[in-house]
């Protein structure tokens, strides 16, 4: 009687590390595409998410459901996987630390997430590396706002140091009869606050610099963003920018990666005034939503080269297969079921390429998907983009 093959798999001492398991800590769509993009690669995925309904806790059958902050659930996922990396800055760094000390690989590491969670700390250390920053300062008190406005002046930005994102945690201050509600607004008084003076930019910029374990680094197109409601809605790649300012702007990412110790894909967002100055807006450990048009744009996508930083593999090459791409966000209108309605016209139509996120419920600015286009020119791309984006929708009305 023949073995079967189970047994004869069982005879045989199992390699070590293989396959090897990466965890994710966070179930988002960013966690969704990390992991979409390491199965090829021959590994298995973890996630620890809060719930079981996100994007990538629904893609991993060896999802982990808990509490990211409670140390004893991050030790229970972190011995079950060869390497941690994460899709948010949100969890405690302090606790990232408690891994590593106990002999887990996490990157980025918990250095490197103590520097960039807390936005006044993440400035400081850009401005200590000598990279341009806006102005800014802590503030604890309402007071302390109106003297920074002595040395700023009118705007400025009111905003949490940690726990912000697309627009979350910020306020815009026009006058100083604005400072009682930002105040009140961000929480001032229980959340560590800074101001930064209002820059006066023409144009958003952004680079993803994925950075190896051994330093080495891949450092992809410089784009243009185009904000909505303080929410990214198009990405334009390459920027319509002069070769001498993209350098420019590619080497400041760089070096901003470097400053803070960085490990993985990072999203580096940057400011440009009409003089062709350059200054670092905010610096995102972790892959990034300017990035997402690498998936088919890029001969690696920013996601395949995340796994292999932080797996110590050797990093894939970041440069363009088509002369521009074009990138438009996919927001929810309402709060409705995640069904992307639609979504069959946009599948007849030629070169538009459609992420659906598979999150259970949309929300009135929410992020539910993207489209991404190649095409010869900026132009064309985003006529497309924009007449496939129009296709879809997530709620109850047309």
């Amino acid at each position: 009687m023949h073995e079967t093959y189970d047994s004869e798999i069982q005879k045989i001492a199992a390699p070590k590390n293989f396959p090897v398991r990466l965890g994710i800590i966070g179930g988002g769509q960013l966690a969704r595409m990390t992991a979409i993009a390491a199965l090829p690669l021959g590994c298995e995925v973890v996630v620890l998410e809060q719930n079981e309904f996100s994007p990538a806790a629904r893609l991993s059958p060896d999802c982990i459901i808990g509490d990211w902050s409670d140390e004893d659930t991050l030790r229970r996922f972190a011995q079950s996987c060869d390497v941690v990396t994460l899709e948010n800055e949100f969890v405690d760094a302090a606790a990232l630390e408690v891994l590593e000390k106990e002999g887990h690989k996490v990157f980025p590491g918990a250095a490197c997430i103590a520097i960039t969670q807390d936005k006044f700390k993440q400035k400081s250390a850009l401005q200590a590396a000598g990279l341009a920053v806006p102005n800014f300062r802590a503030v604890n008190s309402p007071e302390e706002i109106l003297t920074a406005a002595k040395d700023f002046g009118w705007p400025m930005v009111l905003k949490t140091r940690r726990n912000g994102y697309d627009g979350k945690g910020n306020f815009t201050l026009r006058s100083e009869t604005d400072v009682p509600s930002g105040w009140q607004a961000l929480g001032g008084g229980k959340n560590d606050l800074l101001i930064e003076a209002f820059f006066p930019f023409v144009k958003e910029l952004a680079v993803i610099v994925t950075r190896g374990r051994d330093g080495a680094t891949a450092v992809y197109p410089v784009v243009e963003t185009i904000q909505r409601n303080h929410v990214c809605h198009i990405v334009k790649a390459p920027a319509s920018i002069p070769d001498d300012l993209a350098k420019r702007a590619s080497a400041l990412a760089k070096r901003a990666v470097e400053a803070v110790g960085g490990v993985g894909s990072f999203g580096v967002e940057m400011f440009l005034t009409a003089d062709g100055n350059l200054a670092v807006n905010e610096l995102a450990p972790r892959v990034h939503n300017s990035g997402h048009y690498t998936i088919e744009a890029c001969d690696c996508s920013q996601f395949e080269n995340h796994v292999r930083a932080v797996l110590g593999w050797p990093l894939g090459n970041p440069l363009m297969l088509a002369p521009t791409a074009v990138m438009v966000n996919l927001l929810g209108t309402e709060k409705a079921p995640g069904q992307p309605l639609g979504l069959e016209r946009v599948l007849r139509m030629t070169g538009a390429r459609v992420h659906i996120y598979g999150k259970m419920m949309s929300g009135a600015g929410r992020k539910m998907g993207h489209i991404t286009v190649l095409e010869n020119s900026l132009e064309e791309g985003l006529a497309i983009a924009e007449r496939a984006a129009r296709e879809i929708y997530f709620g109850t009305k047309a």
